[in-house]
């Protein structure tokens, strides 16, 4: 199995000016990405995709591929899969064999683990029949009651799930156990994105991390928590 890495860094960020180069117990944040990259044995080859000139010229002397990224696909609203397609359209721009998978390795999640990489893959090499995989966490409060404002007036956004009428106004122990992104690992099937058009596609498999695994960097406060976790490795 074919699989190369994808680490999206763009120069733009607002909490945190220039966070993915910003120095965490005095290494550029974006290098414990790319070093867990190059040093997983299931990965082939490691890219990184940015906007930013002082980003490539810090990371140049790793054995990457930098792919130089538009502005217009570089804004606080651009999507994943706007880099993806980018990427892929590098792949075959430049004659670059196409991977049976891409994994995306986003820069403000420093604290992964190799063996955690390795496995992510693995699980997914080892079930095909998944478009992509995404690490997630159990979510500590339901989003079955929780509500939009429209006109001055809360609006359920679930009136109704399977046997339940009304979740917004049920005990949270009979509702569905429910999980979101931690922002860790993301492993697309890159026939799937062929086929689909999508970074996820209709089958994805959830690997389950512990709650406590919540180190995607966004505030400074996020940035501190990071730093004394790393500090106690």
């Amino acid at each position: 199995m074919l699989v190369y890495s994808i680490i999206p860094a763009r120069i733009g960020s607002k909490r945190i000016p220039q966070k993915n180069i910003k120095l965490l117990n005095n290494k550029p944040l974006i290098n414990y990405s790319i070093e867990q990259s190059i040093n997983c044995p299931n990965i082939s080859r490691t890219f990184v995709s940015t906007d930013g000139i002082d980003i490539a010229n810090i990371i140049q002397h790793y054995p990457i591929t930098i792919i130089e990224r538009p502005k217009n696909i570089s804004q606080d609203l651009s999507t994943d899969y706007e880099f993806i397609s980018h990427f892929y359209q590098y792949l075959i721009s430049n004659l670059i064999p196409i991977p049976n998978y891409i994994v995306q390795l986003r820069p403000t999640y420093p604290t992964r683990s190799n063996s955690l990489l390795s496995d992510t893959i693995n699980t997914l090499i080892n079930n095909p029949e998944y478009s992509s995989l995404r690490t997630v966490i159990q979510t500590e409060k339901t989003p079955f009651k929780t509500y939009t404002i429209e006109n001055l007036q809360l609006k359920p956004l679930f009136q109704f799930l399977p046997n339940i009428n009304e979740p917004f106004n049920q005990p949270a122990q009979i509702l569905p156990q429910t999980f979101q992104h931690n922002g860790c690992i993301d492993i697309i099937n890159t026939q799937s994105f062929k086929e689909t058009n999508s970074i996820t596609g209709n089958k994805i498999y959830p690997y389950l991390m512990d709650k406590s695994e919540t180190y995607d960097i966004d505030t400074y406060e996020d940035f501190i928590k990071v730093q004394e976790k790393i500090k106690q490795v």
